[in-house]
């Protein structure tokens, strides 16, 4: 029989991994998309600041120490999504020309920041999961670890994607960049008119 923290781990795991979670995914797409597989150190430090945001806050709400209505959040990822896609494609030929993510330019701070958001989407399931259990100390912990490795394989997939497209089939980075984000844009697009308008 599986234990609670083996079973919570598979539950954040698959949580990330999965189509339901559209708007995480994307969001990773759009963080990952100025950068090449050469770029890992960076991206690990933003996929990490990320991570700071959403740990915290998916604990909080989670105990219920912070309380924000859940269409207001689901609102807000979406959001997240679209400004990071518009960053990126504001920054293409910059990218051209210095060979510099936008990313690489801007505080992560501003990933930490978008992460408290995407963590008050994932207490919402967490909690529906936990049901009257008030203090989840290993369930939180758990589920958090099964979050990140689904996201580091996410972010691996990307980077690894990338890198066949711009090595092997000689893509150019900048359309990379504007296809990844662009797809990105239109994804949250949709997924924000979903939620003002169900």
């Amino acid at each position: 029989m599986a234990s609670v923290f083996s079973t919570y781990l598979q539950l954040g795991f698959l949580h990330i991994c999965t189509p339901r979670a559209a708007d995480h995914l994307t969001f990773l797409l759009a963080l990952c998309a100025p950068y090449v597989l050469n770029d890992w150190r960076r991206v690990l430090a933003l996929v990490t600041s990320f991570t700071v945001g959403h740990s915290l806050t998916l604990a909080l709400a989670t105990l219920g120490v912070v309380a924000f209505k859940p269409a207001i959040t689901e609102a807000l990822i979406p959001v997240t999504i679209m400004v990071t896609a518009l960053v990126n494609m504001w920054g293409a030929d910059r990218l051209i020309t210095r060979r510099t993510p936008m990313w690489a330019a801007t505080p992560n701070f501003l990933a930490l920041g978008f992460g408290l958001i995407h963590g008050l989407g994932f207490s919402n399931y967490l909690r529906a999961l936990l049901g009257a259990n008030s203090r989840p100390v290993e369930e939180l912990l758990a589920f958090n670890i099964g979050v990140e490795l689904g996201q580091v394989l996410i972010v691996s997939a990307i980077l690894l994607a990338g890198a066949v497209l711009l090595g092997s089939l000689r893509v150019a980075r900048r359309d990379w960049l504007l296809t990844t984000s662009g797809a990105a844009l239109g994804i949250a697009t949709v997924l924000l008119m979903q939620q003002l308008w169900p």
